[in-house]
């Protein structure tokens, strides 16, 4: 389980929270680090507070765009410490880990840490499946990187100690986050064209519909349904519009 998960660490400013993260990561058996376009990486400073998680560090996987980092991933979940104008799935620590352990052996899954002073963009959150929200004082809610990312390792690293339960079999693997956005970009593009979507006054109409299908998460079959329904309307279209000259 633990070698399926990857942490994120989103434009990440002091190379400090990048070495103290890895600590956490390896105390816990998570070894996979993405950093996408960290400030600065490689750093002493990280060296420094990694102690020994150092080839943790060495194998970490530096990246410019969170697409990049997360396009073959079957789940995402992003820590957010705040609620959105439109909610989003949200799950405590332990109940992400719970999820996490009901995945596919074969599925990878990201979990996404954001900036030091403002956290993940809300563009960023709309990337993923879930959001997760650690419980902490009302009063006083703010978490250094590391130490929020301790909280869902541990919670990760509890959940895989735990005797497997049975796992819902499938026929066809989930759809990673790459075939995901091809398919809200194809569906853009037709709702468009049907002039359901008016693109000078899209109110939040894609942005409920990447809601509604990353919590139903297609798998790849019925991606590939959906994305020939989709090409079917399109060749319709042209159809009927050469009908008319």
């Amino acid at each position: 389980m633990l070698n399926q998960i990857r942490m994120v660490l989103v434009n990440t400013s002091h190379p400090g929270n990048i070495g103290s993260a890895a600590r956490a990561m390896k105390t816990m058996g998570l070894s996979t680090l993405y950093l996408v376009a960290p400030h600065e990486f490689p750093h002493p400073k990280a060296l420094e507070l990694a102690v020994s998680a150092s080839d943790i560090l060495d194998r970490a996987v530096v990246v410019d765009t969170l697409d990049e980092a997360i396009k073959d991933c079957h789940l995402v979940i992003g820590t957010s410490a705040r609620s959105r104008t439109v909610p989003w799935p949200l799950v405590t620590p332990r109940e992400m880990a719970l999820r996490v352990k009901q995945e596919a052996p074969d599925h990878q899954i990201a979990i996404l840490f954001g900036r030091e002073h403002s956290g993940l963009t809300n563009e960023e959150l709309q990337c993923c499946h879930a959001h997760v929200q650690i419980p902490t004082n009302p009063e006083y809610s703010s978490l250094n990187i590391a130490a929020a990312l301790q909280v869902i390792a541990y919670e990760l690293r509890v959940a895989s100690l735990v005797e497997d339960n049975q796992k819902e079999e499938w026929d066809y693997r989930t759809a990673t986050m790459e075939e995901m956005e091809n398919y809200f970009e194809h569906l853009e593009k037709v709702l468009v064209e049907i002039d359901f979507l008016k693109p000078s006054a899209p109110r939040k109409l894609m942005l409920r519909m990447r809601r509604l299908y990353l919590r139903t998460r297609p798998d790849v079959m019925e991606m590939n349904m959906l994305r020939g329904m989709l090409t079917a309307i399109q060749e319709t279209i042209t159809k009927k519009e050469k009908s008319r000259e």
